[in-house]
């Protein structure tokens, strides 16, 4: 997560979009930097408005805008699986090395799936408090440049993003049933990819 002060605007940082280049690129024009523990890093706007937001509101009476990135939600899970097949993760409960894509995808539409395909989903991240605001801008992580047009105007500086945390190349394949499911059940994950700028 960084926040930049001046310019009243907070960069949250949902998992697996792209938020450590980001954070890599933008950490010296921040005002806070939270690029640890996991929990506050990719803290999801309820708990970024229960403790900061809160905090600028009580002790300078004003609010961050609140900027999030999401990706196509088969790609973000796409991720996430080529991630939990990193040499370093075996034999770990959240390991994927021995799983394809498919078991992967049909694991996660579980109501409660196992260790290694329970990873969430990008809608809940996104979603306020019930006495808070929601985010202000949600851009499409394969549309960087506009992404990048967008900060850079609003922090008035140049970005030159560097490749951080970069998941093993795998071919992603997913059978048409699994992802005609995979649809149905998320079409609210769909929904907000769309709907993003």
């Amino acid at each position: 997560m960084l926040v930049f002060y001046e310019e009243r605007l907070a960069l949250l940082s949902v998992p697996k979009t792209g938020s450590t280049a980001y954070q890599t690129a933008l950490r010296d024009h921040a005002d806070i930097v939270i690029a640890g523990p996991t929990d506050l890093k990719h803290a999801n706007m309820r708990r970024y408005d229960r403790f900061f937001q809160t905090m600028f509101r009580k002790l300078f009476d004003t609010e961050m805008e609140v900027m999030v990135v999401v990706r196509e939600p088969i790609d973000w899970l796409g991720s996430w699986y080529r991630y939990r097949t990193r040499p370093e993760l075996a034999d770990h409960p959240h390991s994927t090395q021995k799983l394809s894509f498919e078991s992967f995808v049909i694991a996660h539409m579980q109501k409660s799936p196992p260790a290694y395909a329970d990873v969430g989903c990008q809608s809940d991240f996104l979603l306020p408090r019930s006495n808070g605001a929601g985010v202000s801008h949600v851009y499409k992580y394969e549309d960087q440049s506009k992404i990048l047009d967008f900060l850079q105007n609003r922090l008035n500086c140049d970005i030159h993003l560097p490749q951080e945390n970069v998941s093993p190349r795998l071919e992603l394949e997913l059978s048409k049933e699994t992802e005609q499911q995979f649809r149905s059940l998320n079409a609210a994950e769909f929904a907000l990819h769309q709907s993003a700028e």
